[in-house]
C-alpha cells in the first residue's frame, strides 16, 4: 500500500521559512517523480514544484520560483520542499504527490498516488 505522509507545516509569519517533508512507502521510490500541490481556501489545487527521479531536473510554478526549493532524499524515501520568503497568499493545504509519468508535471491528473497534505497558514 503507497503511503504519503506530509510533515512540517505550521504557522509563520510573512517573510518567514518552513520546510515540509513527504515521506514515501509502499513504492519504488526512485521511479517516480515527485511533486507538491497546495489548495488554498476556496480555490483549486495548484501546481507548486517536481522533481525529477533522479533530482538532477526541478520544476517550479511562477510563483515558487526563486522562493521555493524542492529536493530529495532517495535513501530516505523522502521529498522536500524548503519554502522562503513566504507570503500570506501561500496560505494552502500542501500535497505531497508521485507519478512515474514523465510528462505533464503542472498536470494535477497525472498524479497517482496523494498524501493527506499538510497546513500551512502565512499570517500577515
Amino acid at each position: 500500500q503507497v503511503q504519503l505522509v506530509e510533515s512540517g507545516g505550521g504557522l509563520v509569519q510573512t517573510g518567514g521559512s518552513l520546510r515540509l517533508s513527504c515521506a514515501a512507502s509502499g513504492l519504488t521510490f526512485s521511479s517516480y517523480v515527485m511533486g507538491w500541490i497546495r489548495q488554498a481556501p476556496g480555490k483549486e489545487r495548484e501546481f507548486v514544484a517536481a522533481i525529477s527521479r533522479s533530482g538532477d531536473n526541478t520544476y517550479y510554478a511562477d510563483s515558487a520560483k526563486g522562493r521555493f526549493t524542492i529536493s530529495r532524499d532517495t535513501a530516505k524515501n523522502t521529498v522536500y520542499l524548503q519554502m522562503n520568503s513566504l507570503k500570506p497568499e501561500d496560505t494552502a493545504v500542501y500535497y505531497c504527490a508521485a507519478k512515474q509519468s514523465d510528462w505533464g508535471h503542472e498536470r494535477l491528473y497525472a498524479y497517482s498516488y496523494w498524501g493527506q497534505g499538510t497546513q500551512v497558514t502565512v499570517s500577515s
